[in-house]
């Protein structure tokens, strides 16, 4: 599929790419090397701390996040893949810039190792315990077509009930 890197932009609940799984894509490829970057610029512009290409409209596994180490830079994740390294589960709330003005608490493993391919094309790994280690996997479920309002606790949904029904209706 022809996709041009700077007509991107950030999709909105309910749009069913959302609720795509995704598909793994060539991490040499250089226009999905152009979408990871068009994706970092989408994710600072937004102040986001991870954005993945569901978000913007294309069914890649691929996601990009803040780089802990360089706050005004990001790292993409090209076909990643999350294993649990501490099985600790770990409640903190999240939102989405795909659900604006949505938040609520969110339980997750709290270590995780992530592999997958740089935006240079290159296998890279790492792990973390930190706060990063949260945005991986939510990122990741937009890859399985997974929204923090499916993991949220029934409470935090019934608070963002009226939040939803406005993306729902078209804001």
């Amino acid at each position: 599929m022809p996709v041009d890197p700077k007509s991107l932009s950030l999709v909105i609940y309910p749009d069913p790419i959302l609720r795509t799984m995704s598909e793994d894509i060539d991490p040499s490829d250089p226009i999905v090397q152009a979408v990871a970057r068009r994706m970092i610029e989408i994710m600072l512009e937004q102040q986001g701390i991870g954005l993945a290409a569901p978000q913007v409209g294309l069914p890649w596994r691929l996601f990009v996040t803040r780089d802990p180490e360089n706050e005004d830079g990001g790292i993409a994740w090209i076909n990643p893949r999350l294993e649990v390294t501490n099985k600790e589960i770990v409640s903190d709330e999240e939102g989405c810039l795909s659900l604006p003005e949505v938040r609520g608490d969110v339980r997750r493993p709290a270590g995780i190792q992530i592999s997958g391919h740089g935006i240079d094309g290159q296998p890279i790994t790492t792990q973390s315990d930190d706060f990063i280690a949260r945005v991986w996997q939510h990122e990741n479920d937009h890859l399985d077509g997974i929204l923090i309002t499916d993991k949220m606790s029934t409470m935090d949904k019934l608070v963002n009930r009226r939040l939803i029904r406005t993306l729902e209706r078209g804001r």
